[in-house]
Order: structure tokens, then sequence, then C-alpha cells
């Protein structure tokens, strides 16, 4: 017998899962599909959450070995990198079994399998009765890309999942990719011990980030000793047995070059990801992906279909948890006749290494390309009490604002708390506001946000402390 719902989510993630909850509460019979037994998608199972349970967990331990003695505290501490997964695994349970509790409470029945649309409403999921959906919602988010010749088997050359799984520290781990993912377990694993090296296509890291944080970035992953070797490219790994000897030459490199090996005994491949499209059913329906497997959806995340829609990694836009969050809220609400929005302008983005990297908005290249006059005020966090307290003074807080009408148009965070303050930010241009505002704001002292009040107020005058 077949089974009927109002809607059916495919894809228990960020989006899916939250999307679920949002129709549920809004009065819609709900079912939602996932490969994994455990809700939550990538982002809860194997990549979000378990890597800010390695990043907090190696934190402490680099923070016991270099710098609790400046506080007066002495210790002899080791590293049990078991014991650190399994904590990190506990973490992932009890957020994974939050989930199911949320669905049992809201009505949302989950199912496990892989899901795969027959028709226009019906969907087969193995194992069970078909299940017949007045409206679908994909929701099924990103995998891992590969690179040429690279063959990834989540032992010596590994993915990020892969990554999040080693039961003891590398001797050198070389990472493909010198954006969030990479630089976030790269600095995991240095922490431990580690030797790791970053490859890196273009000639910066993070080349999305402002270039002024950027730069700052990588000055302070340097000196905890990660070594870039930027604009290159891998074009082979050689299996030695215990060892892999990567052939590294420069990117603007035909071929003609003789390439550099770097030897190490793991590679993490971090080159990025793309969309988890295939296997979905999509040509059962006409549904069809562009050049880079992504669904075309119109501004109510609608496909050719209006009760097919589409949210999260398999659209185009940044591949972030949060936003997906953001567009399956507003997508089932648009559903249940009601309105909603995703300010695309205004999604911040948080890099969880030490010091965090966090920003929303433009960058000041960007600024220059679309022809905004525009001023920038800066703070170190250097001149800030908290941060000065706390012993963490690397880094700066950057405002960017129109120069007439004094409107934010991006905030830059490099340092202790970015992934906080940033937040600040988000809702200030949510609401137009304008640097001033956030510098007659009254902030709270000591704290780390009150570096973001004094960049602020550097825009339009002078900041207090500097």
């Amino acid at each position: 017998m077949s089974q009927e719902y109002d809607l059916v989510v495919i894809g228990a993630g960020p989006g899916g899962y939250v999307a679920a909850i949002k129709a549920a509460q809004l009065g819609m019979k709900v079912a939602c599909v996932d490969k994994r037994e455990a809700a939550g998608g990538t982002c809860l199972n194997v990549g979000c959450i378990p890597s800010k349970a390695l990043l907090t967990s190696s934190h402490k331990f680099y923070e016991a070995q270099n710098h609790l003695q400046n506080h007066g505290i002495t210790a002899d501490v080791r590293i049990d990198v078991k014991k650190m997964m399994l904590r990190k695994e506990n973490v992932v349970t009890e957020l994974t079994k939050g989930i199911g509790f949320l669905f049992k409470k809201n009505g949302v029945t989950f199912i496990n399998g892989h899901a795969q649309i027959r028709s226009a409403h019906e969907i087969h999921v193995e194992g069970h009765d078909p299940l017949i959906a007045k409206n679908i919602l994909i929701a099924t988010g990103s995998v891992s890309s590969t690179l040429p010749g690279i063959e990834i088997d989540e032992k010596q050359i590994v993915s990020s999942t892969g990554a999040l799984e080693f039961d003891k520290e590398p001797k050198h781990l070389v990472v493909i990719g010198a954006g969030y993912i990479g630089l976030e377990l790269g600095s995991v694993w240095r922490r431990l011990g580690t030797a790791v090296t970053v490859v890196e296509y273009a000639d910066r890291i993070v080349p999305m980030m402002d270039q002024e944080v950027a730069k700052a970035f990588h000055k302070s992953l340097e000196s905890q000793g990660i070594v870039f070797r930027l604009g290159r490219k891998v074009v082979n790994i050689v299996n030695q047995g215990k060892e892999l000897a990567l052939h590294v030459i420069p990117a603007s490199s035909k071929g003609e070059d003789m390439p550099e090996i770097i030897t190490c005994d793991k590679v993490l491949v971090a080159a990025g990801r793309k969309p988890n499209t295939q296997g979905l059913g999509l040509e059962n329906v006409g549904i069809e992906l562009d050049p880079r497997g992504f669904i075309h959806v119109n501004q109510h995340f609608q496909t050719k279909y209006p009760h097919i829609l589409a949210i999260g990694d398999v659209i185009p836009g940044p591949m972030l948890a949060h936003k997906a969050e953001e567009e399956g809220i507003v997508a089932v609400e648009f559903l249940a006749g009601q309105s909603g929005h995703v300010n695309y302008d205004v999604i911040p983005a948080v890099v969880y290494t030490q010091p965090e990297v966090a920003s929303v908005g433009i960058t000041e290249e960007q600024a220059k390309e679309q022809g905004h006059a525009y001023k920038v005020g800066k703070f170190p966090f250097l001149a800030n009490s908290r941060a000065k307290s706390t012993g963490d003074t690397v880094g700066f807080v950057k405002v960017i604002a129109d120069a007439k009408t004094d409107r934010v148009l991006g905030v830059h965070i490099i340092g202790e708390q970015a992934g906080n303050m940033i937040a600040e930010a988000a809702i200030a241009m949510e609401f137009c506001a304008s640097s001033e505002d956030i510098a007659r704001t009254c902030h709270a002292h000591p704290t780390h946000s009150e570096a973001l009040k004094e960049a602020a107020m550097a825009t339009y005058g002078k900041a207090i402390h500097v």
C-alpha cells in the first residue's frame, strides 16, 4: 500500500530536517527520507559538527601545551586520539538523537533508505511502500569533489570524512585545497603534532575571502607550523607502501615542468564539494541539471514542476548549512501560503580555526569591482581589553561602509570569537544599518564585540582605543 503525504522531504541534513519540522508545525503531514540511519546529513554526521568537536579538542591540547604556562598553570599533557574520537562520536550521537526526538515531537515520519523519484508525485524507497507526495522537497546536500587521477580510499588518501576518523596522528598530512574544510582539518592535526602541508591551485588561501583578512590568516597559520605551496597542482600520487609521493607542478604549467615530490603518509583531498543530485531519478520527471550538477529553481525554490522544490547545496549559492536551513523554512512557508525570503547578501561564513575567521557581505575587492564609493574602518584585537585579558590578541575587525550613505556593506573579522561576533554584523546589515548605528550602540565592556564598535567608529571618524 502506498503512503500519502502533503510533503516528502528527500534528505535529512540541516536544510531537509529543518524544513520537515517547519512544515509539520504548519500543519502538513510530512515524511523525511534519508539514506543514513540517523538524521542530520553530512553536516551533523561527517561534517560541521564532528569537525568542530575535533577542533575544540585539539585546541585545548594546543592551549595546554603552549599557553597555559602564561596563566601560571603547569601541566604534563598527552593526547589520546582514540578518546578524542570517542568524544566526537558521542557529540554526534547526542545531536542526531535530538533530531529524532524533534521529528517525533512534531509528527514527522522518518524513513531510512535511498529515495528515488519515479513520477511527478511518487517516490520509491527500497524496502518501503511507495510514497505519494502532494509536494516534494529535494534537500540531498553535497559530496566531496574528486580530482582527476586521484582515487580516494578513505585510508591513505581521504576526503573530509576520512580525515575525521584517523586513529592516530599522521606523521605528515598533505591537504589538497586551501579552503575552509582543508584549513580546519589541517589545523586539527597540526595542533596534535602532525606536519601539515597545504597545496593550493590558487595563489592565495581562501580565494573568496577579503584579501587583507586572508593575508593575516595565512600569516597566522604559518606561525602555527602549516606549510603552504600556493599556485600549485597535484598531478599524480604514487603509493609507495607506507608512504605516498605527490607529484606537484605549478598551476600554470602545461605538464612540461619537472614535478616537485612531496612525500607523506596521508593525503586529504579538500578540493571543494559538488551537489549530490545523482541517483534521485530526476530524469524520470525531466528535471535537468546545469553543467555543474545543480538543479535550477525559481525565487520560490520551485523546479519546472511547481510542487517539486529544491534547496541547499543542490541549488546554486554558498554551500553552507545555515543557508540551507533558511531556504528550507522559506520554501515550506511558501507551500503553506505564507511569504518569506532569504537575503543572500547577508549570509555569514565562518572558518573555525584558531583564530577564527568570519565574514558577511562584500569584500573590499568586490566593493571596488562593483564600483562602490566606500570607506573602511579597522580595529585590532591587540587594543581590545577582553582579548588582551584572554591572551588571544591576533587579528582585527574590518568594516566596509558606503561612503555616501554610511550603510554597512561588509564586515570581516579574524580573531577569537569571530564566529559569534559576526551575528551582530549580520543583524545590522539585515536592517540596513549604518556604521554609525553600530558605533552608537552601547556594547558591554569588556567584550570582544567592542572591537566591532570601534571598527565601525573608524569608518566615519576615529576609534577611541588606537
